[in-house]
């Protein structure tokens, strides 16, 4: 099945303001735009997080989840480097007190 095409950034605004303003309920939006309540609350939080830019296809920045992702990757790549520089330095020491290795010819 197709995706239909997609909302302009302007009628997802109008929605989301009048979710905010009281006026009809997020299921009621979703059911008048022929979308799913989940579309509908993802441009909410979207809406609130990035304002009119974040609804904008390809603007507005990573969201906070994001954010927090690519912070954690940081994190697992700054240690990982780390390991493998102590790594290296654990076998040179185990090589100066050992020997040469038998598989080493």
């Amino acid at each position: 099945m197709a995706r239909p095409p997609a909302m302009p950034a302007e009628e997802k605004t109008r929605i989301v303001l009048s979710i905010l303003a009281g006026e009809v309920t997020v299921a009621e939006a979703a059911r008048r735009a022929k979308v799913s309540e989940t579309s509908v609350g993802n441009w909410k939080r979207v809406f609130l997080e990035s304002g009119r830019a974040g609804l904008v296809t390809g603007s507005g920045g990573p969201t906070s989840r994001e954010a927090q992702l690519e912070a954690e990757v940081a994190d697992l790549t700054s240690a990982l480097g780390e390991a493998a520089v102590e790594l290296r330095v654990w076998k040179k020491s185990a090589e100066g007190r050992l020997g040469p290795s038998r598989t080493s010819r």
